[in-house]
């Protein structure tokens, strides 16, 4: 019997394929069991990844109020599901795997308002309601004392060059809209994103 080249490399392929396919335990009469999904009965939302500028999409899975897993975002039309090593690591922000391989709440991560008054060396612990009213007071106090009107040439300027605004990558164009409205209103000109940093 004649074998022809193309029947030869044909025959060698499936010879290779099958050889692969028993070692590997894949036989026909085995059943596939499928292991219960950590996101199973979690349900899912979307946010932006907090890392840097470029704002790819993240599903977070959560269950009982707390994150069981994340994700690339396959809709997103930025990053279309694919996320760089920081965005593949966003859930150890809030979790950290023992030696047992169990996820365990990160002990590092800050979960209240720690404040530490000028020249202190400890930190207190204050509620949000404190911490939004004092950085409010904080910035009004700042703008009514270094606003300028004029400039020295007399030229109308608005403007408080002892406040800077720095915006966010977790925010969405939008917000960040509103956000650079608002430092122009403030008559902040120090205005910045994290992405360049």
């Amino acid at each position: 019997m004649k074998i022809s080249r193309r029947n030869f490399l044909w025959i060698s392929g499936a010879v290779i394929t099958g050889s692969l396919a028993l070692k590997l335990g894949l036989t026909p009469e085995e059943k596939v069991v499928s292991k219960d999904l950590r996101i199973q009965y979690a349900e899912s939302s979307t946010t932006i990844c907090p890392f840097c500028g470029v704002g790819c999409g993240i599903i977070c899975y959560v269950e009982d109020g707390k994150v069981v897993g994340t994700e690339g975002d396959p809709d997103h039309p930025i990053n279309e599901g694919a996320l760089c090593s920081k965005g593949s690591a966003l859930y150890n922000m809030a979790y950290v795997y023992d030696e047992k391989g169990v996820p365990q709440i990160n002990p590092r991560r800050l979960t209240q308002v720690l404040y530490r008054a000028p020249y202190a060396t400890d930190w207190e612990v204050k509620d949000w309601d404190w911490a939004l009213e004092t950085i409010a007071q904080r910035i009004k106090k700042t703008r009514d004392t270094t606003f300028e009107k004029t400039d020295s040439d007399g030229v109308t300027v608005n403007r408080s060059k002892a406040l800077a605004w720095l915006g966010s990558a977790m925010c969405n164009n939008e917000e960040n809209y509103l956000f650079h409205k608002l430092a122009k209103a403030l008559g902040i000109i120090n205005i910045d994103h994290c992405a360049r940093l």
